[in-house]
């Protein structure tokens, strides 16, 4: 059997507050071996065939075909291919502020890291491979490839076999967080998010605080905001170009909420970014 490995890793990771760090697929030797070490990133593997085992402190957890497992940030690991039937597998890695939450929200856990057939098994593969064939350095690339991970970690919370409650709300955030990361750059309100999810403001404001403790609106902020960030240290266009390419048909009242949210205005951010980078 022919072995490959395909991997792309991204230069920039700033891009909002969830990006790509890495993504690709393996299909391994007998044996073949990664750590002990750590990562600076989340890190999700997909088994998509063969066996393999994965050591988290004192616990060896034994995978196969349709399970996933996952590396926490600053944690030791290491994870091997079987002997007589070594795993073919993808990953993606990942970083931001809304890793954790996320996660949280899914039936990973420190205590045990991994899913054994999970329900989406086959969507989740699929949208690994749709991360890796996003891939690329330019600014496009990146908003593709995020928004893609974003819908392949809702996945994980759909699936989640946690209280009805929080299963049910993460279905809602799931389908509020794909409709926000496809429409963030046009004029859309928490009335459009709560439309296209099918519930009542109020009852979408529940579920995301439920599920990320955050509100829609505070999500779509941010979620905004990081995009506009990217913007000012990665492109030359202008302030009101910028709040018109995130959401923003005001420049000014763009200006007066970037400044509450990072403490400055986006203009001083841009020119810190620059000293910072010289």
């Amino acid at each position: 059997m022919n072995r490959y490995k395909n991997s792309y890793k991204v230069t920039e990771k700033e891009l909002v507050s969830l990006s790509v760090y890495n993504v690709g697929f393996q299909n391994c030797d007998p044996l073949y071996q990664w750590g002990p070490g750590i990562r600076d990133h989340y890190l999700i593997h997909y088994i998509i065939s063969g066996k393999g085992y994965y050591k988290l402190k004192n616990k060896t957890f034994s995978l196969s075909a349709g399970d996933a497992f996952l590396v926490y940030p600053n944690t030791e690991v290491l994870y091997y291919a079987d002997e007589n039937d070594p795993w073919e597998y993808a990953w993606v890695g990942f970083t931001g502020s809304d890793a954790s939450m996320i996660i949280k929200a899914t039936d990973f856990s420190m205590e045990h890291p991994i899913i054994h057939q999970t329900t989406s098994g086959d969507a989740i593969h699929r949208q690994l491979l749709h991360i890796y064939d996003a891939r690329g350095n330019e600014f496009e690339h990146a908003v593709e490839m995020t928004g893609r991970l974003y819908t392949m970690l809702a996945m994980f919370m759909h699936d989640a076999s946690k209280q009805t409650s929080q299963n049910t709300s993460s279905t809602y955030v799931q389908k509020g967080i794909e409709y926000i990361s496809a429409n963030y750059s046009y004029n859309i309100t928490v009335e459009d998010i709560a439309d296209y999810v099918g519930l009542s403001r109020s009852h979408l404001f529940r579920s995301f605080e439920n599920v990320l403790r955050q509100s829609p609106k505070e999500f779509l902020t941010d979620f905004r905001m990081r995009q506009a960030c990217y913007l000012l240290e990665h492109s030359s266009l202008s302030i009101t170009a910028i709040a018109n390419s995130v959401g923003f048909d005001n420049s000014l009242y763009f200006s007066k909420t970037f400044h509450k949210l990072k403490g400055m205005s986006p203009k001083e951010y841009r020119a810190l970014h620059k000293n910072n980078s010289l």
